[in-house]
């Protein structure tokens, strides 16, 4: 294998499994915040026990998120030197944003938080989890908007051989990386969601704690039905875009060979990628992909046909990806409304096949969301930065197969240690359940 495909391997297995950590991370810190501010607003210390339980899972998972999200970085300058040179001076000022600005926020108020029990007022203390939840999400803005530069360049001129930018606030304002957060938002919201039902679930199946784990589960069916609900709207929005500015991965996403307008969706679909065309189109609706992807059912909907073979992207992976995320987009929402009925008609412990059911799903979102970045960066290529930089051209220059190897070596096992022992510890005090409040030990100081 040359450097290319290794050091696009690498990037791949480094940045998903980096991937495992963020969307919780985003979801649960938005939980735990809430379940402390009803806890400050009520008195109830169910809501304190739940903020202390949900709180120390998520910061397990807070940190080897932050672990794995630093090592991950290096990459740009040891595998994609020429990338960073020809575009670093657009694509690191976000990135330094977030580093000096929204991580430096999360970090300090983190520290507040799990330091600050019994020695500031409750109301700093919920305020300082709401601190830590709006940085690690605007931590994530800054990310997405460098990601959708890349998706979409704005706000730059090519001078020198290399990328300059001209105008911060295009990239900022740029509407593909602003969908791609609102999008990737609501999908880590419903990794936490569907996070807080399993684990509930597990509980509930046990009857242990039922008043609290059936609180924790009714807060999480309906935080995860205004997610799931979002994602599917933001998903519609940023498919339309993509159908305007990478009409490309629009096409791969949905098999499309042939321009037409009034184009159909076909729910059946079976490429034929030898002969160009779909061996099978079934379940037909005459106009609807057209509305999708522009909201014109008389629309004109570029096929594949129209780019040249070299500059079409990877089709199985893109088209099979995308219709499984949107299928588990669709269980989703199901299950957060069934969740929600349960939970209304009083019944939720009776229905053991559904609660088992939600147990088991737990992996499915962190599915969903990996399978989003599958669709958005391979639909992609062959471009690193849309029409403006291959990957190809991106990779570093003065490295070998072997130096990559060695390095790809050493990530996979670090990171399965480090997989495996927060998968451990996840799972030993998910199962260990709550603890009973002590005044000396548990409880925030009684002062606002």
């Amino acid at each position: 294998m040359d450097v290319l495909l290794l050091s696009r391997l690498q990037f791949a297995v480094t940045c998903m499994f980096h991937f495992l950590f963020v969307p919780l991370t985003l979801g649960l810190s938005i939980m735990v915040a809430w379940m402390e501010t009803r806890y400050v607003m009520t008195g109830d210390e169910t809501w304190l026990r739940m903020t202390r339980f949900w709180g120390k899972l998520f910061l397990i998972n807070f940190a080897l998120g932050v672990v794995t999200g630093i090592t991950m970085e290096f990459q740009f300058g040891m595998n994609w030197a020429e990338y960073s040179r020809y575009v670093g001076d657009i694509f690191g000022a976000p990135l330094a944003i977030e580093a000096t600005v929204s991580f430096f926020l999360e970090s300090v108020f983190i520290g507040v938080w799990l330091f600050g029990w019994n020695k500031v007022s409750k109301t700093m203390h919920a305020v300082a989890i709401w601190l830590v939840a709006i940085a690690t999400n605007l931590s994530g803005l800054w990310i997405i908007l460098a990601n959708g530069w890349m998706q979409h360049p704005v706000g730059y001129v090519i001078r020198n051989n290399r990328a300059e930018m001209v105008d911060f606030w295009a990239m900022v304002t740029n509407p593909t990386g602003l969908l791609m957060f609102g999008h990737q938002i609501v999908s880590g919201y419903t990794v936490a969601a569907f996070f807080v039902l399993g684990i509930s679930a597990w509980h509930i199946l046990r009857k242990n704690e039922m008043v609290f784990f059936q609180r924790s589960f009714r807060q999480a069916a309906l935080f995860g039905l205004a997610s799931t609900l979002l994602v599917a709207f933001m998903g519609d929005l940023l498919a339309s875009n993509t159908a305007k500015v990478q009409p490309a991965k629009f096409a791969a996403m949905e098999l499309v060979w042939e321009t037409r307008s009034n184009a159909a969706m076909h729910l059946l679909l079976l490429p034929d990628t030898a002969n160009e065309k779909n061996s099978i189109e079934a379940l037909s609706v005459p106009g609807a992909l057209s509305f999708l992807a522009f909201k014109d059912t008389a629309a004109e909907v570029k096929g594949l046909k129209e780019f040249p073979p070299a500059l079409r992207p990877p089709l199985l992976p893109v088209f099979l990806s995308f219709r499984a995320m949107v299928a588990l987009g669709g269980y989703f929402i199901l299950a957060c409304l069934l969740a929600l009925y349960f939970t209304s008609k009083g019944t939720l412990e009776m229905q053991r096949w559904f609660l088992t059911l939600l147990l088991f799903s737990i992996p499915l979102p962190y599915l969903a969301n990996q399978l989003g970045w599958i669709v958005s960066e391979m639909g992609r290529q062959p471009w690193i930065v849309y029409g403006v930089l291959k990957t190809a051209d991106a990779v570093s220059r003065n490295i070998t197969p072997a130096q990559v190897i060695f390095s790809l070596a050493g990530f996979t096992v670090l990171y399965s240690a480090l997989g495996a022992l927060d998968f451990f510890l996840l799972a030993k005090y998910a199962r260990k359940g709550p603890q009973q409040l002590s005044d000396g030990q548990t409880s925030p100081q009684r002062r606002n």
